[in-house]
């Protein structure tokens, strides 16, 4: 008999209350696309994880690719973590043959820092993040995943001891 009740509507509306989660705003990075104008520099960024295996993490991928000349460059971390994650995206920013003015990439929290943040001041990059509702701004970096990492790396598990070596590959 109270499962009855319980089912229905008007007890659904005066005694369940619903609160919608607030979202946080971060002041790191502008929510807004890229606008390069033809010069080269302007990165869009991404990670791919290459699976878990039995709880354990695996290694990821960062792909940056120029908005321009498509010009990419891939590093391997073993973990997303600042330790791991810094050393290798400073080592990718220098293989870039221009000048790097821009750094676009989602909301992750593994770019949207303040550690990458002022490394990236210290280079005098400006760096944005996708808006809202645009699944789009990042699309770029989106494609090449599949096109480039998965077609080399595949989407099995490897484990992140050998991130050295997909590193030096």
């Amino acid at each position: 008999m109270i499962y009855n009740l319980r089912k229905s509507r008007t007890y659904r509306q005066k005694r369940i209350f619903y609160q919608k989660t607030r979202p946080i705003r971060v002041a790191i990075g502008e929510r807004r696309r890229p606008d390069p104008r033809g010069q080269p520099g302007y990165l869009r960024i991404d990670t791919v994880h290459q699976g878990d295996l039995d709880g354990v993490k695996g290694l990821y991928h960062i792909n940056a690719i120029d908005e321009v000349t498509q010009f990419q460059v891939v590093g391997a971390p073993a973990y997303i973590s600042e330790a791991w994650l810094i050393p290798v995206l400073e080592a990718m920013l220098r293989q870039f043959p221009f000048h790097i003015r821009g750094f676009h990439s989602d909301n992750g929290s593994e770019f949207i820092n303040h550690t990458v943040a002022k490394l990236l001041d210290k280079l005098l990059v400006e760096q944005t993040k996708s808006r809202p509702r645009h699944s789009n701004d990042n699309g770029l970096a989106e494609t090449k995943n599949g096109a480039v990492i998965r077609k080399h790396m595949g989407y099995g598990h490897i484990a992140s001891e050998h991130a050295q070596a997909i590193e030096a590959f």
